[in-house]
């Protein structure tokens, strides 16, 4: 009657045999495998299989050996690799388009004496978009040149160069510079943000913390599309716009802003603006879609400024309003707890020639609700454009009306 446990010695005694023919039989298939290895790499980075090429340097070191019989002579050979990939070839392409932004205000001291200093107050990058016989332009954020009393472009190579502030949008958080083209040897191209895919790779390259770290380049992914941030524009605690965002791991840190967030094409598809930075999160950073940002460049390049639609209205969100003053002031029916209350409306402006008044509140436009200021906003500054005409449904004395405008370019609401 057999049991698992007969024969055990001569059962571990085969075993220790086999064991040793196994591991000679792998040490020698681990050496033949390395030799084929070093033999091969040469030849498959001549045909271009692998991603990078194998080079010799130029400088090769000579051995000389103590051989009496025919005095031979050693060459050792130093290797080197050239690393292609579809990172260093995006960044080769666009990083020297990429420039830094140093905003510089003058500081007033022994102001019994009335003198003035000029100093750097912030730095930040940019993006070199176009160049046009000898002028070149640069766009980056609004927040970066702010208060500037002068601007300096530092190119790749340490070149500082005078810069003309053409327009700034703090809606959009954009700006454009006019720098002298004479030096300026690399423009970005534009992408298409739209075609962008979650968990597309990206780079961000930027001078992050100044010109310590200039043409900085960081990788990621697209975490998110059309993220919506709100914005406080004047600071007053009060959400005042709600920014359009891509997000992004890759690293945007201070003085990143206004770089460029690029394809593996190498292609612009993003300005970087800001990070989330808070103890609990790490790695959301945020850029400017390129195809949101390119109408914009456009007017700021242009015209200075951006040119948006006018009503002539002073706003407030009605659920801002106590509801005590929603009834009495307002007149407001009690299911109308939403819209846009008219705090002042200008004299001979689209909205008082289209009959509104100070305490019309306004829930629709051409069809679309319109439940506080942000969405107004956004209705009239995304959806319309200078000339339009827009259709208005509001209350007034709590019966609801209608009414159309036609819009004008004069400032923004």
């Amino acid at each position: 009657m057999g049991y698992y446990d007969d024969h055990t010695q001569g059962r571990y005694r085969e075993q220790r045999g086999k064991k040793g023919s196994v591991f000679l039989a792998s040490l020698a298939g681990a050496i033949i495998g390395a030799l084929i290895v070093i033999f091969a790499i040469p030849t498959l980075s001549k045909q271009g299989i692998l991603p990078y090429k194998l080079a010799t340097d130029q400088n090769q070191a000579v051995e000389t050996t103590n051989n009496k019989k025919n005095n031979e002579k050693n060459v050792v050979e130093k290797v080197s690799y050239d690393v292609s990939t579809n990172t260093t070839k995006a960044v080769e392409k666009t990083g020297e388009a990429v420039v830094g932004i140093n905003n510089i205000q003058s500081s007033s001291f022994w102001s019994d004496k009335g003198d003035s200093s000029e100093e750097a107050a912030g730095t930040g990058s940019g993006v070199i978009y176009k160049k046009v016989d000898n002028k070149a332009y640069v766009v980056t954020n609004h927040h970066v040149v702010e208060g500037a009393t002068r601007l300096e472009v530092s190119l790749d190579d340490g070149t500082k160069i005078a810069a003309k502030l053409l327009g700034s949008d703090v809606w959009t958080d954009l700006a454009v510079l006019e720098i002298d083209a004479s030096k300026i040897k690399t423009v970005a191209t534009f992408g298409n943000s739209d075609n962008l895919k979650m968990g597309e790779p990206v780079i961000a390259i930027g001078n992050p913390l100044g010109a310590t770290f200039s043409g900085s380049v960081t990788q990621g992914i697209i975490s998110g599309l059309k993220r919506t941030i709100p914005v406080d524009i004047n600071e007053d605690g009060v959400i005042d716009w709600q920014s359009e965002v891509l997000q992004t791991d890759a690293a945007i840190n201070p003085g990143n802003s206004g770089g460029a967030l690029i394809n593996m094409a190498g292609q612009v598809i993003g300005i970087n603006s800001m990070k989330i930075s808070q103890e609990a999160v790490e790695g959301i950073g945020l850029s400017i879609p390129i195809n949101s940002a390119i109408p914009i460049i456009d007017d700021l390049e242009k015209f200075g400024t951006v040119k948006r639609p006018y009503m002539g209205v002073d706003l407030k969100s009605v659920d801002e309003i106590p509801a005590y003053y929603q009834e009495e002031a307002l007149k407001l029916p009690r299911d109308v707890n939403y819209g846009v209350a008219l705090r002042q409306v200008v004299p001979n402006s689209p909205a008082s020639r289209a009959g509104l008044q100070e305490l019309d509140v306004i829930v629709e436009m051409d069809g679309e609700k319109i439940t506080n200021v942000i969405d107004l906003r956004k209705h009239l500054y995304q959806k319309k454009k200078v000339g339009d005409q827009l259709k208005v449904k509001y209350y007034r004395e709590g019966k609801l009306k209608e009414t159309t405008l036609t819009l004008t370019g004069e400032k923004l609401e």
